[in-house]
């Protein structure tokens, strides 16, 4: 949702790219709609010395220029943990990238980076959690007077049943759960597409043979995809991050839920669970809108089109 639709959306984006991140952070690049202030690499699917490298291959692709500030190489208490075997050894393997030429500034730290950014705007700010929330949760927790210029945090994470990273852990809640409980406990305005609904949104193959001919975006696109282990080509590419950025710009094509967001941080198997109370058997208030459906097709169809402004 658009604060106003004549002046574009000013995001933050917190990221592990990580294939489907590289798929987000390429389509928010080009949209006249929201307005990329910043970009901070997280660790998350790979080192944080891989994401920030992946953030700087796709922005010298694009021929960007968008601050990259470097963030957490690890989650606020725990280990870290990656998903090489999901993305590839780089995080971004399958395509041939262009030496990277726009350089991080380490002059800073992410969240400080966010702090100035926000603190800065005119117009209050979104920030778009595509990975592990730690660097979102140390800069609620380090300038909570920013809330005020925030719009809103909209996230892709949590899952409304099982999870892929412990039994009931997605992947980016489960990496740091500290950092998630800290974020949905911080009072500001949340929206969330859980991992349910990324496996809902799969490209097909048909729109995969389309995409490889949709200039080089799609070429770069369909080379990711194909060492993507997030689905597959014969059944379909689930897309999570992406719906992120949909739940900001194409809102419509979700089913929303208002509910409470709790996460589990003590449990011995259940650490990093995210507890999305459809059914009010917690008792407490809202705190998040929680997509629970998206509409496939639309989704393809948005998908491919997004693609389209990029040429």
């Amino acid at each position: 949702m658009l604060m106003n639709n004549l002046k574009a959306q000013p995001v933050i984006i917190s990221t592990d790219p990580g294939i489907d991140d590289a798929v987000a952070i390429s389509l928010a690049l080009f949209s006249n709609d929201i307005d990329v202030k910043l970009i901070c690499p997280i660790a998350g699917n790979v080192s944080l010395e891989k994401t920030t490298h992946n953030t700087q291959k796709l922005l010298t692709f694009f021929n960007k220029e968008i601050p990259i500030v470097p963030g957490s190489p690890s989650p606020l208490l725990r280990q870290k943990q990656n998903a090489s075997n999901v993305h590839g050894e780089s995080g971004m393997d399958g395509f041939d990238f262009p030496i990277p030429k726009i350089t991080p500034d380490v002059s800073r730290t992410a969240v400080q980076a966010m702090h100035e950014t926000v603190s800065n705007s005119t117009v209050p700010v979104t920030l778009m959690g595509l990975g592990p929330l730690t660097d979102i949760a140390l800069y609620l927790h380090l300038y909570p007077q920013d809330s005020k210029n925030i719009h809103e945090i909209v996230l892709m994470g949590g899952a409304l049943g099982r999870g892929n990273l412990g039994v009931l852990s997605e992947f980016n809640f489960g990496v740091d759960p500290e950092a998630a409980k800290i974020v949905f406990n911080s009072n500001i305005s949340i929206r969330i597409v859980p991992m349910e609904i990324g496996r809902q949104a799969k490209i097909m193959p048909a729109t995969s043979e389309k995409i490889k001919n949709l200039g080089k975006t799609g070429k770069m696109f369909y080379s990711l995809f194909s060492h993507y282990r997030g689905g597959s080509f014969d059944k379909g590419l689930n897309m999570y991050d992406v719906l992120a950025l949909g739940l900001i710009l194409k809102p419509e094509i979700f089913e929303m839920k208002s509910t409470y967001v709790a996460i589990e941080t003590q449990g011995a198997f259940t650490a990093g669970a995210s507890l999305i109370d459809l059914k009010g058997y917690l008792g407490e208030n809202s705190n998040a809108e929680v997509a629970i459906n998206v509409d496939t097709k639309q989704f393809e169809d948005w998908f491919t089109k997004m693609i389209s402004k990029t040429i």
